[in-house]
């Protein structure tokens, strides 16, 4: 019933941190925790087929979950069942990760377009056209016009679009691609790019606050905390900067393999997957290691951290439930593709995409129909 009448009246996407999982990593600082406790062991609850990989990270909210898949189109599936509500096709594959917010569904596409879909229907409201491809996810923040949507392109440029009507409100170019979510932290918006810097901008305008130049490609995202930046990139290095002052803190390095996985945040902690097909998890403070876990294939899933456990896949296939106090595997499924897909973990549900254009959900293993 809630289902239906959040479709019918087209109530706000943006539920209570229990019921709903709006964006990639959840929220706009991109800390990657859920306030939901697992469960010992899960079982398979629905599987959605689409025509191509899933590399977008599905989200939640009012019991829908919406992704994009490499075959152009964007869905949106019912939470308890896995049935299809409606699909929309774009004219190029969607690895981005939608955001779901007041009603609405906006998300990036191969076809350099940034679109606004209705929640109820999958109806376009509006598109800002790029000059090139958008593979990141979408943020929002409070611009002094309204809601803006932020999001960052191949062309090399972030952008702050209208809420409302798509509208430029500015755009802010580097010299290189961005292929990252940006990240949102009170007015401030900090993204990587293959340009080699992190990128510390003001909401309002887009001006530059700091360029910090961190040597090496940042494919992934950056979780703020505190105000501090957590962030891996391609010179096989994590590093912590603190956004006030661009200033850098620890920086962690273990093997000669880069960091694609975004990380996830909570108050002791940073984990994050590595090429070097390892879970890394280290002392927020320090930087030191705590514990690493050994997958066996590299792991670009962005992990979530769920009370005293993380879920994470990996490109062996396999979705891994560890305890966040050791790195001991408590539960793990597989899914037999590669899981790139970040997964989202919302009232009682895992459900994360895989490489053979299926979203996988999970309930836990003692719950009935």
């Amino acid at each position: 019933m809630k289902i239906i009448l959040c479709l019918l009246l087209g109530t706000a996407c943006s539920g209570s941190a229990g019921d709903s999982w709006p964006m990639f990593h959840g929220e706009p600082q991109l800390r990657g925790v859920s306030s939901s406790r697992l469960a010992p062991a899960y079982k398979l609850a629905w599987r959605f087929e689409t025509g191509d990989a899933v590399k977008s990270s599905p989200v939640v909210a009012n019991g829908v979950v919406c992704f994009g898949s490499l075959d152009t189109f964007v869905y949106a599936v019912s939470l308890a069942a896995g049935e299809k509500i409606w699909s929309v096709e774009t004219a190029g594959g969607v690895a981005s990760t939608p955001l779901l917010h007041n009603g609405r569904v906006f998300v990036g596409s191969g076809d350099a377009r940034l679109y606004a879909f209705d929640m109820k229907d999958g109806k376009e409201l509006w598109h800002y056209t790029c000059n090139d491809r958008i593979e990141g996810g979408i943020n929002r923040l409070i611009h002094p016009t309204g809601d803006g949507i932020v999001f960052g392109s191949y062309d090399s440029t972030l952008y702050c679009v209208s809420a409302e009507n798509g509208e430029l409100l500015w755009s802010y170019p580097i010299e290189s691609y961005i292929n990252g979510t940006p990240a949102i932290a009170g007015n401030r918006v900090i993204v990587g790019g293959c340009d080699a810097n992190v990128h510390i901008v003001d909401s309002a305008d887009g001006e530059p606050v700091h360029v910090v130049n961190i040597g090496a490609y940042v494919a992934g995202a950056a979780a703020i905390d505190g105000g501090i930046a957590y962030v891996g990139h391609y010179g096989n290095e994590f590093t912590s900067i603190d956004i006030s002052n661009g200033e850098f803190g620890w920086t962690y390095r273990s093997r000669p393999f880069p960091y694609f996985s975004s990380p996830a945040v909570s108050e002791t902690a940073v984990v994050f997957g590595g090429r070097d097909k390892l879970v890394h998890c280290l002392d927020r403070k320090t930087g030191k290691a705590r514990w690493t876990f050994r997958c066996s294939g590299r792991v670009d899933s962005s992990p979530v951290i769920c009370d005293d456990s993380i879920v994470v896949g990996s490109d062996s296939g396999r979705l891994h439930i560890l305890s966040l106090a050791t790195g001991e595997e408590r539960w793990g499924y597989d899914i037999g593709a590669a899981i790139q897909s970040s997964p989202a973990v919302v009232d009682g549900y895992i459900i994360v995409g895989a490489d053979d254009g299926a979203v996988y959900a999970f309930r836990p293993k003692d719950q009935g129909k």
